[in-house]
């Protein structure tokens, strides 16, 4: 057989998918590593889709997307996060954000562009710039900074060959955010180096503690450099329909939806129409769960902090991602033996990158019951295990203890 593409072949797999097949295997798992919401889609959302089918709206629609839907995003866009698009110049609907993200790389990116990623990020951006043709460069997040992006960090990975930068922020995996205040001491590097900003927003809606959700497109001297990624996954529940759009100025936006419309024609029609209800009647759903993401998140940071695992209290997404450095094991020990012997599934930080290693994601994008009895399994595993690391070092003293003895003995 003939080869391949060689960069699809070197793609590494995702790090997520192997907790994913060996919990699956196994009976009595609580999976805390599920990137999506627990709740199901509000059933007036489905209801709009059911109709549309009695109504055989199932045909294509144009290629940004139904009208409609453009201009209830612009709508909400400006309402939510005041925000100005053109429906019919700067938006497009895409097939979930994946796509937006895989458009962005493919419309931008010539072969050896570099592109800065965010490390930890989603398991998603570096196989995307790669199957571009862009190449990696990554600036390090850290939890004393509470993993923001610093303008030192950013001035330091730019160079003559930067294309763009890939921001998600609330983030995946850290829950990390970045507010007014710490973009605006980006923005004057951004502006004098005209490099684009892809900002993937995904989960804007899941800013907590009455914070207001913040948009690198919000300062208007960077606005035509930003492309912003979004979609009604996270924010409606609504993961399985597969809806996103982007928002960007109006060549980018053409250029993209040339890719777009070879590619993909139009996003599904009905859930198009499902949208469309989300965004003038869902508002009420989707701050409800937000306020549960909230409860769950305060528990679930209280129990792990309680236990000694230093972990953020993340002011966005449903994600935790503590620090497990003091129990002695690398984070895919940490995992392995957690859903082994208590049969709790997390995702280790490395799937997030190198520098994501000491930590591991927990989703809490499940019920309360489900976090509680979790909780209580990983303190389990955290007692014994200390007790276990205890008696393996008393057990070295002694052995030692004995050789000493012995050459003294021998002397």
């Amino acid at each position: 057989m003939l080869p391949i593409n060689q960069t699809v072949e070197h793609l590494k797999p995702s790090g997520i998918r192997k907790y994913f097949d060996l919990a699956s295997s196994m009976e009595g798992v609580i999976s805390l590593g599920v990137g999506e919401p627990d709740f199901d889609t509000p059933w007036h959302i489905c209801n709009a889709a059911v109709e549309s089918f009695h109504e055989g709206r199932t045909h294509y629609t144009a290629n940004r997307g139904l009208l409609t839907l453009r201009e209830q995003i612009a709508r909400y866009t400006k309402e939510r996060f005041d925000l100005d698009y053109d429906p019919e110049k700067e938006i497009l609907v895409t097939v979930g954000g994946s796509e937006g993200v895989d458009l962005a790389f493919r419309t931008l990116i010539n072969p050896g562009d570099e592109v800065i990623v965010l490390d930890p990020n989603y398991v998603a951006y570096e196989p995307a710039i790669l199957m571009a043709g862009g190449k990696p460069v990554y600036i390090t997040l850290t939890q004393d900074n509470d993993f923001k992006l610093l303008p030192e960090d950013l001035a330091k990975a730019l160079t003559p060959k930067t294309k763009a930068i890939m921001l998600n922020f609330p983030s995946n995996p850290t829950g990390g955010t970045m507010g007014y205040e710490d973009y605006a001491k980006l923005v004057p590097i951004f502006k004098e180096s005209g490099i684009y900003i892809i900002s993937d927003e995904i989960y804007a809606e899941l800013t907590f503690d009455g914070g207001q959700f913040v948009s690198p497109a919000s300062f208007d001297e960077i606005k035509e450099q930003v492309i912003i990624i979004n979609g009604f996954s996270k924010a409606f529940a609504m993961t399985g329909w597969r809806l996103g759009y982007l928002l960007a100025n109006p060549t980018l936006s053409k250029m993209m939806t040339k890719v777009h419309q070879f590619i993909i024609m139009s996003a599904p029609t009905s859930a198009q129409i499902a949208a469309i209800e989300a965004l003038q009647n869902g508002i009420p759903d989707l701050l409800a769960m937000r306020k549960e993401y909230e409860q769950r998140r305060n528990l679930i940071c209280a129990r792990l902090n309680r236990m000694g695992l230093k972990t953020n209290v993340p002011k966005g997404t449903f994600y935790v991602f503590p620090n497990i450095t003091s129990t002695g094991l690398t984070s895919d020990e940490f995992c392995v033996q957690l859903l082994e012997s208590k049969k709790v599934a997390i995702v280790p930080g490395t799937a997030f990158g190198e520098h994501g290693e000491g930590h591991c994601r927990i989703s809490y994008a499940t019920s309360m019951d489900n976090i509680k009895e979790a909780m209580d399994r990983i303190e389990e595993f955290l007692t014994e295990l200390k007790a276990k690391q205890q008696a393996e070092l008393e057990a070295s003293v002694e052995e030692i203890a004995q050789e000493v003895l012995t050459l003294v003995e021998e002397l």
